[in-house]
């Protein structure tokens, strides 16, 4: 059966485990793990331009984005490569992209990876329990419950973070002697601690940022039209870039300049994406600018107190003086950080109809 009627045969059936839909041009990493998870199950059909927001419906995709490019980038991550076809097809006068895959003989991974369908979803295949200390402290294991629930029906930018935030709290609950010897809620006294404390601090503010900067990318794929602008895009930039993709990555990760110089107004601001989905309010957007302040102290002033500083904390510090945060305190930074990531990702998903995972 050719692609076209393999797709008229079970355009808007419900999802199942051979049928997948996507409203718009996923991240090719997206695809390649809808790709391997029916590879590794029984085949199937991903088939994009089909809206799910209030039923099933043909929406049509845009070709603002090649999605053969993207499905060759996908099938590139696949090891080994599965049968696989692909390619426009057109339904009730709308093109759609659709992407059929034969079932395997052989495991295939996404790097290193095993994905796997189950109840109609996509499912990572035993994927590595987070195991903390018995006798550890209780907090921890309970964030990363609450983490690893927020796994559920995400952007993969969440995801990513989500499992970087999880690898952090596995680092805090291995290294107790030297992050919280005393308690939790007491800074650290040995050396090796308190820099260890400042790297894992800077490591979470900057996959803040990363998020961010794939959410647009996301919001770029799925909305082509978001990405043009008045502003002057150099030619060499351009043309450093192998495709589009890369382009619109390179174009992303630009746009978050101004959040890693502390300016998280002057980020709000440029990025229309961002500030229409209204969940960065003022007063998360002056939280957050102290949350940077303190990792640009970490990472330019090893910790100690300048006058730049001290005018986001006045009358809290001295100036020369070494700032430090308890385990505690790291701790309420990634689940204060994790609640607007949570806001902002659900607000893209229903403005932008992104593809969730």
């Amino acid at each position: 059966m050719d692609l076209q009627a393999q797709v008229s045969s079970v355009i808007l059936q419900p999802e199942n485990d051979s049928l997948e839909y996507k409203a718009v041009l996923p991240p090719s990493k997206t695809i390649a793990q809808v790709i391997c998870s029916f590879a590794n199950t029984n085949g199937g059909l991903l088939i994009l331009g089909v809206s799910e927001i209030g039923g099933l419906k043909i929406a049509g995709l845009s070709e603002d984005f090649r999605a053969t490019s993207m499905t060759h980038k996908a099938i590139d991550l696949l090891s080994p490569k599965p049968i696989v076809d692909y390619g426009y097809v057109q339904q009730d006068g709308k093109k759609l992209f659709a992407i059929s895959v034969v079932k395997s003989e052989v495991q295939v991974s996404v790097e290193n990876k095993v994905y796997v369908r189950r109840e109609g979803r996509l499912q990572q295949f035993n994927p590595p329990a987070q195991v903390f200390q018995p006798a550890g402290y209780i907090r921890i294991s309970s964030i990363n419950a609450d983490l690893e629930a927020l796994k559920a029906r995400t952007t993969d930018s969440k995801f990513k973070l989500i499992e970087h935030y999880q690898s952090i709290l596995k680092m805090v609950d291995s290294l107790q002697q030297l992050l919280y010897p005393q308690s939790p809620a007491v800074f650290t006294t040995v050396k090796e601690g308190k820099v260890l404390a400042r790297i894992l601090f800077s490591s979470m503010v900057d996959n803040f940022e990363t998020y961010l900067s794939d959410i647009l990318f996301e919001i770029y794929l799925a909305k082509p039209e978001t990405l043009k602008s008045e502003q002057m895009v150099k030619v060499e930039d351009v043309l450093n870039c192998a495709d589009i993709q890369e382009f619109i990555t390179f174009w992303a990760k630009q746009k978050i300049g101004k959040l890693q110089k502390g300016s998280v107004k002057g980020f709000i601001a440029e990025n229309k994406q961002i500030k229409d989905l209204n969940v960065v309010t003022i007063t998360i957007q002056d939280e957050i600018e102290k949350i940077l302040q303190i990792r640009h102290l970490y990472a330019h002033r090893n910790g100690i107190v300048d006058d730049k500083f001290l005018k986001f904390f006045p009358a809290i510090y001295t100036c020369g003086t070494e700032h430090q945060m308890s385990i505690d305190e790291i701790l309420d930074k990634i689940v204060y950080l994790t609640d607007i990531v949570d806001q902002i990702d659900q607000a893209t998903i229903l403005k932008y109809n992104l593809s969730i995972i």
